[in-house]
């Protein structure tokens, strides 16, 4: 049988947008259409396949009673005429607004043009209030508009609220500034019956404050309708009277803001962005709800098939922030907010076990290492809000056959610092028995002699917290999870785990703020704060076979099973974004060209691959654990998966590339 073609598309899923603001000057036609000109070209030369231009940007907004003059009218109607046959040849997709005339009526309309062709959109809202008053002039979008159309400089073109543009994955809305303030706008309805790309022209005068719930309005807009949503509104060139314009562009996606433009800069500017239209889908997918909030709120439009070319991004600098760290927010004053956020879900989720178990006394394994320091952490933190004595909390480090000296001492010494009660219990005889008894070699050091170690540790974890009528909690973090880097039966399995939503990257930053938050002024604080650093500062190791001559540790983690980092990223766009191993890898190139090559990357991306696959056993009996963000991998929420499920469809994925 011959293998199924996977042909990964050029573009990734993405389209390329722009948000301008052209040098205009109120009712100078001439002037403002050369300048609208030099955009488009501006944006062709950037590889832009929809460009956004304000409202009326042809006349100007703020041409007031001089909308009533035909000679006005006239020349705008000529003007989007010579901007559409200038770029006849071109597939750039533009966006821009002027006043249409129909039937004794007057419409502010966003005008869309490609290859030669327009079709327009009427604005639905039209604000008649304070600095506004546009019914002077215009009509709003009504009922009968639908299915319309309307004469543009002798030629008829489709006309309505009704229009949708598909260019390839993409289904462009229009609507026009403040249909977007409304308590249900134009978008939210088009968006609902598949629009993803979401475009706004406006002409929105600047107040103090009114800048920043803008931002929130678009972030919002975006995030609710799961799209993009790309804002160009009137600038330097519109100021005129009593009204200061200080053009903004802004473009957003799914509740993030990718680009923003510099506001008072009295010049034409533009922004850039590609929107990802795949992740966009997916999320749609995913959520369920806004499937039903279509069946209740459906509409007829008609759709407009536009010419597409898609692009090679393989050839082009991305138009896109990409974070190395996708789990972990970038501000260090968000992270803070976050690592706190998290702490308290983590907090709680014990908090509350421990109430309806009625246990007063915790199990923890504590190695020296991040997953079991962070686990302890929370554990102490739980037990003070619930004003249980910390001497409740046993941690028990158990060395065996790979234990350092590094690990033990930072061990020892937090636990001791921390107040909790401490015991250390040696498992080199147990385990040597244990494998003398099933007749393994001690100097065979493979899975058998590993996994020997973990399941006593384990072993001596369950039994004590028998004994004192207690719980296990569980260290084992999102990335191990993901990995299967447990041992089935071993460190796998607790009674309540508070890390199996936390992946590797954010442990480090949740250990660093624990660390943050202890004053260096008493020596137990310091104690404290100078282990933390060090653990975080420790190579990540099972510790399961012997030390290397020096007493340091050997056996590294991330030189078997691949950085955390890689790993992380390819986790989050799996998983968030439903994104193929060749996107990912494709993406990982760009965010961490700086420090592996395609090669090592396409490397660990094989190895997640295989191993996501293959481990899935391990995560169909987990243990209990706090959901904390929106990547999960628990057998009774986000992730439900066949342990048998084969990797062999994304595994030919990443040998076509």
């Amino acid at each position: 049988m011959s293998k199924i073609e996977l042909n990964q598309s050029r573009d990734y899923g993405m389209i390329r947008v722009a948000a301008a603001v052209n040098w205009g000057s109120v009712a100078d036609v001439q002037l403002n259409v050369e300048q609208i000109m030099l955009q488009v070209r501006n944006a062709i030369d950037q590889n832009v396949q929809l460009v956004v231009l304000p409202e009326m940007a042809v006349t100007g907004y703020t041409c007031a009673d001089l909308l009533g003059a035909d000679l006005l009218l006239d020349a705008a109607e000529q003007a989007l005429k010579k901007i559409a046959d200038t770029f006849a040849t071109c597939d750039i997709v533009i966006v821009v607004g002027a006043p249409l005339r129909q039937q004794s009526r007057l419409y502010n309309s966003a005008v869309v043009m490609q290859r030669g062709h327009m079709w327009a959109v009427p604005k639905t809202y039209l604000p008649n209030y304070k600095e506004f008053y546009e019914k002077r002039w215009f009509s709003a979008a009504s009922a009968d508009l639908r299915d319309g159309a309307i004469t543009v400089a002798g030629q008829d073109i489709p006309f309505g609220t009704d229009l949708l543009f598909d260019l390839c994955k993409a289904c462009i809305a229009v609507e026009v500034c403040e249909d977007l303030w409304v308590p249900v706008a134009p978008s939210s309805l088009a968006a609902v019956n598949g629009a993803n790309v979401l475009v706004n022209l406006s002409a929105s005068n600047e107040l103090v404050g009114k800048h920043d719930y803008l931002i929130d309005l678009i972030r919002h807009q975006s995030n609710h309708c799961i799209a993009a949503y790309v804002y160009a509104s009137a600038g330097f060139g519109e100021s005129s009277t009593d009204l200061v314009f200080a053009g903004n562009c802004i473009i957003a996606e799914n509740g993030t803001i990718l680009r923003q433009g510099e506001r008072f800069k009295a010049a034409q500017q533009m922004v850039v962005a590609d929107i990802d239209i795949e992740a966009l889908e997916n999320e749609r997918r995913i959520n369920g709800s806004f499937a039903d909030c279509r069946l209740r709120n459906l509409r007829s439009y008609r759709h407009v098939t536009l010419a597409f070319t898609g692009l090679d991004y393989r050839c082009l600098s991305l138009e896109r922030y990409l974070r190395r760290l996708p789990f972990v927010p970038d501000e260090v004053s968000r992270r803070d907010t976050r690592c706190e956020e998290i702490a308290n879900i983590q907090t709680e989720g014990l908090m509350r076990r421990l109430y309806h178990t009625q246990c007063k006394s915790l199990v923890v394994g504590i190695s020296g290492g991040l997953d079991s320091t962070l686990a302890l952490m929370i554990a102490v933190r739980a037990f003070d809000r619930m004003g249980l004595d910390r001497k409740g909390i046993f941690g028990i480090t158990m060395p065996g056959f790979g234990t350092t000296g590094r690990t033990l001492t930072n061990a020892l010494e937090l636990m001791r610092a921390l107040g909790i009660t401490v015991k250390e219990i040696g498992i080199a005889d147990a385990v040597a028995a244990h494998l003398a008894d099933i007749e393994h070699d001690m100097a065979t050091h493979d899975t058998t002699y590993e996994n020997a170690q973990a399941r006593e540790r384990t072993q001596i974890l369950m039994d004590f917290a028998n004994k004192m009528g207690g719980m296990v909690l569980g260290t084992g973090d999102l990335s191990e999870l993901a990995l299967g880097w447990a041992t089935y039966n071993g460190d796998h399995m607790s009674m309540y785990n508070v890390n199996g939503s936390i992946p590797k990257t954010l442990a480090k930053h949740l250990v660093l703020w624990f660390a943050s938050k202890f004053e260096t002024t008493t020596p137990q604080s310091l104690t404290i704060h100078e282990t933390l650093l060090d653990v975080l500062h420790t190579p990540i190791s099972p510790e399961l076979t012997p030390a290397d001559d020096k007493g340091q540790i050997k056996q590294k983690t991330e030189d078997i099973i691949g950085p955390y980092e890689l790993h992380d990223y390819f986790l989050y766009h799996m998983l968030r974004h439903g994104y193929s191993p060749a996107k990912i890898h494709f993406l990982a190139c760009r965010t961490f060209g700086d420090t592996y090559d395609s090669d090592t990357i396409l490397k660990w991306l094989r190895v997640f691959c295989r191993r996501f696959f293959s481990q899935q056993f391990k995560r169909s009996c987990l243990p209990d654990g706090p959901k904390v963000g929106s990547v999960s991998l628990s057998p009774r929420g986000d992730w439900r998966m066949p342990s048998d499920a084969t990797a062999a469809l994304w595994l030919d994925n990443l040998n076509s590339l």
